[in-house]
């Protein structure tokens, strides 16, 4: 893609030669005060904020989890007690669910890059965005003093009467912070699309705009249409809890299916929340490190669209054993096959992208490439619950809870560690140990399997999931499943690690270290406050690759 100044802008400045120190003037020497980090409205410091924020609440429900496989390590129960199991697996489902998997593209990468990739100084609704990351650390923190004071053991899933009459849990404290969290989301979901449609550079047509954005495009419709129907549904489960309403409880009239409706109407597009902006990393990733225009442009940008539509309406598959019709089963069942149609165009697109491509593995690809694999193999698998004979064997297994972690660990925190990879140098102006980096890739992929695989076996032999004391003949794949996890942990602990060591002893980046195409790229590494010093002006096609390796070498790619 290539940017030519406005022509109403001021006169352009030459192109500066390789620097061999961090630019003067960028976002983070703006000043270093907490006031001006905590009031301030520029996306990307407020990326920042929400990186930081996203990752502590990765620890905690990664801790939560860690726990969990420790338990599950023997088949009577050595480490926990029941009650305190139940309240560790809600745990790291609400916290790694609602406050990480769900923003972390979006308010991290998507703050970033967002305004970066339009060629726009910021997005529409700055106090709107540090309002947005505000909101979400408030509901984060109701939702672990509900942890702290004692927990919550409904599972995320929340299923009435049982959350909204039985449970002596902290229900509502971790139902008002998700509640709260939502409106991070809304507000958020709403900022990408009014500056996608308005702040979009000269000659920057839709049709020209980097997949990333198409995809975060059709996330933040879900968002916005989907988030408050969870709202909703929190918002009915106090009343029933506080008050007494009958809505859920047959006991009082209620009907406990209306939950389950009006939850998964919001938690199966939740999936693509989490998923899509993965799928736009690995959409920017594919087409730098294999030199190539994206094959079917057109086609991963528009299944993006066809996802988010399909997302509302194939809710029922959740619900194949729970007394729904026979018949509404079967048309959710047709419409989840349907799903898969443009999850897989994408996978055939990034595929026949690598064909006879010049291929190079840093670690970015190297999480693509773990992406794809993962979240094939998720996708597959998914199509075996879909099907109502199969479902009513595999339901409430740990096969769904490795289906789950395929599409979910290796595929969305596989597209987030790819996107914080490639673009780490832009955001901070600092390159990371490239072989530490390719070590725990590896480590991570080799660890997710290990963990998850065997997962697999376990429901297929009918093994429950969220029971802590199981028959002995499944203690040896526990036993691979928990010592995966270990595997896993580690392999997370590495990235933290070597990233927070760039910051001081990395080389430094330069504007475009992967020589990619993007008008990110095209701005000081780290970027200046304000973006651009003029406004592009776009006159090439997008992922213009061929032009770009026909530069000489050092020369921008401007």
């Amino acid at each position: 893609m290539t940017a030519l100044p406005d022509p109403a802008a001021a006169p352009p400045t030459a192109p500066a030669a390789a620097p061999d120190r961090l630019p003067a003037r960028h976002y983070l020497n703006a000043g270093y005060s907490a006031a001006s980090w905590l009031l301030t409205t520029d996306h990307k410091r407020i990326a920042i904020l929400y990186l930081l924020s996203i990752t502590m609440f990765f620890a905690v429900g990664g801790l939560a989890a860690t726990i969990v496989r420790l338990d599950l390590a023997t088949p009577q129960a050595d480490l926990v007690q029941t009650e305190t199991f139940n309240k560790l697996f809600t745990a790291h489902g609400v916290v790694m669910i609602f406050f990480f998997l769900i923003p972390s593209i979006p308010a991290v990468l998507g703050n970033f890059l967002i305004p970066l990739m339009l060629g726009a100084r910021d997005l529409a609704f700055r106090r709107l965005n540090l309002l947005s990351w505000y909101v979400y650390v408030a509901g984060g923190l109701f939702t672990l003093y509900a942890l702290l004071a004692g927990g919550v053991d409904t599972g995320w899933t929340f299923y009435t009467p049982y959350s909204s009459t039985y449970s002596n849990t902290y229900v509502m404290a971790t139902a008002v912070g998700i509640f709260i969290t939502g409106f991070s989301s809304i507000l958020t979901g709403l900022n990408f699309i009014v500056t996608t449609h308005t702040m979009r550079a000269p000659g920057l047509t839709w049709f020209r705009l980097p997949l990333f954005v198409w995809a975060l495009y059709a996330t933040s419709i879900i968002q916005v249409l989907g988030t408050p129907v969870l709202a909703i549904s929190l918002f009915l489960v106090g009343m029933e809890r506080l008050l007494g309403t009958g809505i859920f409880d047959p006991r009082l009239g209620g009907d406990p299916l209306l939950f389950q409706h009006l939850f998964w109407f919001y938690s199966h597009p939740a999936v693509y929340i989490m998923v899509l902006p993965s799928m736009g990393v690995v959409s920017e990733i594919i087409p730098c490190f294999s030199r190539k225009r994206p094959y079917g442009y057109a086609f991963i940008g528009l299944s993006s669209f066809a996802i988010a539509v399909f997302s509302f309406v194939v809710w029922g598959h959740h619900m194949f054993v729970s007394g729904q019709s026979v018949y509404a089963g079967m048309v959710f069942s047709i419409l989840s096959y349907m799903v898969a149609i443009p999850s897989s165009v994408k996978v055939f697109n990034w595929t026949a992208s690598l064909h006879k491509g010049s291929i190079s593995f840093e670690t970015p690809m190297l999480y693509a490439l773990g992406f794809i694999g993962l979240f094939t193999l998720g996708g597959l698998t998914g199509l075996f619950v879909a099907a109502l004979a199969v479902d009513v064997h595999l339901h409430d297994t740990y096969f769904i809870v490795a289906h789950f972690h395929y599409i979910m660990v290796g595929g969305a925190v596989m597209g987030y560690l790819g996107g914080i990879h490639f673009w780490w140098p832009k955001m901070t102006g600092r390159l990371y140990p490239e072989s530490w980096a390719r070590f725990s890739a590896i480590l991570i992929f080799v660890g997710f399997n290990l963990t998850f695989f065997p997962q697999y076996i376990l429901g297929y032999l009918g093994m429950p999931r969220r029971y802590h004391i199981y028959a002995p003949e499944f203690q040896v794949l526990n036993v691979m499943s928990s010592a995966g996890a270990s595997i896993l942990g580690v392999g997370y602990l590495f990235p933290f690690t070597y990233l927070l060591w760039s910051l001081r002893y990395g080389r430094i980046a330069g504007a475009n270290p992967w020589r990619a195409a993007g008008l990110e790229w095209q701005t000081p590494s780290p970027p200046p406050t304000e973006n651009f010093d003029e406004t592009p002006v776009v006159v090439d096609e997008a992922y213009d690759y061929a032009r770009i390796d026909a530069l000489p070498p050092g020369e921008p790619a401007a």
